[in-house]
């Protein structure tokens, strides 16, 4: 786990909520600086939003506390809030209204006036590439028009912290490529939470990932030391096209049973009738010489094999895949 951050801009602290019997987050403690770019990962139904939901007030702990810029979540939701703009999973939107009335009522709301708001509204419409449609209503744009509004409205208080919750949700490509690039550029200037199912986007622009799974905390680190650490080997395997004799289930079966190895899968080979696989070990284990003792005694010749870098997607699922042992 990560050392705990100085000057944390936000702070959870065993943050718990329950749902009748449901236990939907479980004690969750961690601590954001000014500044951080943090990724917020978890499999559906982990914890995410709910969690975002408690730091940003619209929920209230069953137990534990929440702070904003030392200002209690609880307390002072206000407070908090003022310093916060959040982009829930399903952006709230007036349909009914166009969408520079809709930005200039929320500005009101947040206590802009005068020029301040009419400065901030021009600001965050070109920011956010808003300034072709201010004049249409809000159910007649597109969905990634309706995701500009929404980061629009989150930013309008030039807040402190963004928390953001599957910002790119429904998007096509080209979407989700400039919401992406929007996300990175506000980076450079604000503490942001990002919690999103793109593992690469987060790998790229994040410098540190918190990662939940069934409400509970379950890594907490800087990203590349977080996918070195958990992630174990992983191992790309081909075998030599001689071995199609042999039933791909059985070659499986024979690395899935050397000692160490949590995975297989089968994958792409190089072409040519070769077979490719992909092999997860354990932590601090090279299952090679393992994997090439299976492929002796089993009868089937390897053409290649070697380790590759883990990926943020490799850390998920071994952190996230509990007791799950076997191929795909």
């Amino acid at each position: 786990m990560a050392e705990p951050v100085s000057e944390p801009i936000v702070e959870a602290r065993s943050l718990r909520k329950e749902f009748g019997p449901t236990v939907a987050v479980r004690d969750i403690s961690f601590q954001v600086s000014r500044g951080e770019v943090v990724g917020f990962l978890g499999p559906n139904g982990a914890g995410k939003s709910t969690t975002a939901k408690m730091l940003t007030g619209f929920l209230r702990p069953t137990a534990g506390a929440a702070f904003i810029g030392g200002i209690d979540v609880a307390a002072d939701p206000l407070g908090a809030q003022r310093k916060i703009g959040y982009l829930p999973e399903n952006t709230p939107l007036y349909d009914d209204m166009m969408v520079i009335d809709f930005l200039r009522f929320v500005g009101e709301l947040r206590g802009l006036r005068g020029n301040i708001l009419s400065k901030r509204m021009r600001m965050v419409c070109e920011r956010c590439g808003l300034t072709e449609v201010l004049g249409k209503d809000i159910g007649q744009l597109s969905k990634g028009y309706r995701q500009r509004a929404g980061l629009a409205q989150a930013l309008l208080h030039d807040p402190e912290v963004l928390i953001f919750d599957e910002p790119t949700s429904g998007l096509d490509p080209n979407q989700i490529v400039e919401i992406r690039g929007l996300i990175k550029e506000l980076g450079s200037e604000k503490t942001i939470i990002l919690s999103t199912h793109i593992l690469p986007e987060v790998q790229a622009s994040c410098g540190r990932v918190i990662i939940v799974n069934k409400g509970a905390l379950v890594a907490d680190d800087a990203t590349d030391a977080l996918t070195e650490a958990n992630a174990g080997a992983v191992v790309r395997v081909v075998v030599a096209p001689g071995a199609l004799t042999l039933d791909p289930q059985k070659i499986l079966a024979a690395f899935v049973a050397v000692a160490g190895v949590s995975s297989v899968e089968q994958r792409d080979g190089e072409g040519n009738g070769t077979l490719g696989f992909l092999v997860r070990a354990k932590r601090s284990l090279d299952p090679r010489p393992g994997l090439f003792q299976a492929a002796v005694e089993s009868g089937f010749v390897l053409l290649d094999m070697h380790r590759e870098r883990a990926s943020l997607e490799e850390t998920f699922r071994s952190l996230t895949m509990e007791g799950r042992r076997g191929h795909a």
